[in-house]
């Protein structure tokens, strides 16, 4: 019997390649707010992970008319590049979630991202239907990475584990491993596909570092054995 049966994996970075394709929507957004985005692509880059509302109430200092029109904006954008072909799966992450959802464990996909944006992504890449269940932070009460709400919204909307200690959690960038420990999942793997390297996904909470999401299954077998 799996001990581990909930599995909660970040989308761009982790199981979406995106080619840098929030750097892009973001520089979009600023420029059609009249913004300069090179004062500001070093807080996005340092906040990968985390609810795109929240990054734009922290760069426009709190002004929630203007943090909103810039996440319209962002949203916009990143739709028009997705909608352009510009996604791919991580090599091996569909197989990975098929995988792991063949051991019976259930399969959370979770994001930064509104719900447009995510669904966008979902439809593009054919993967509507892969999952148990996906999640964005409006989902989860309105708070998004590092807080632990979605991790734990997907404990208590699939029913899968009795205890987060069951509960696997895997992401490319420090805010999806503090999410994870904070949520207190039993493994929190980070994957050097994405935003962060080892040091900063160890620094943040990560258990284990992986080169990509295709390690994941022997991972938690290895965990359980």
């Amino acid at each position: 019997m799996n001990n581990l049966n909930l599995v909660v994996l970040d989308m761009a970075g982790t199981t979406v390649a995106d080619g840098g394709l929030v750097e892009q929507a973001f520089t979009a957004a600023a420029e059609r707010l009249g913004e300069d985005p090179a004062t500001m692509i070093d807080y996005v880059r340092a906040t990968m992970g985390e609810s795109k509302i929240s990054v734009f109430r922290h760069l426009f200092g709190g002004d929630e008319t203007r943090a909103q029109q810039a996440n319209l904006a962002f949203e916009e954008a990143y739709g028009e590049l997705v909608a352009g072909g510009l996604i791919a799966p991580i090599p091996g992450a569909a197989e990975t979630i098929t995988a792991l959802k063949d051991q019976g464990r259930t399969v959370v996909l979770t994001t930064g991202f509104a719900r447009i944006t995510q669904d966008a992504i979902l439809d593009a890449l054919g993967w509507s239907d892969l999952v148990d269940l996906t999640l964005c932070p409006s989902d989860a009460g309105g708070r998004g990475r590092p807080y632990p709400d979605m991790v734990l919204a997907a404990l208590l909307r699939t029913g899968a584990v009795d205890d987060v200690r069951r509960t696997v959690v895997a992401g490319d960038t420090s805010y999806d491993m503090l999410s994870g420990s904070r949520a207190g999942a039993g493994i929190v793997a980070g994957v050097l596909t994405g935003a962060h390297d080892e040091a900063a996904l160890a620094e943040h909470g990560a258990t284990h570092v992986l080169a990509s999401i295709a390690g994941l299954p022997a991972l938690i077998r290895e965990s359980e054995a």
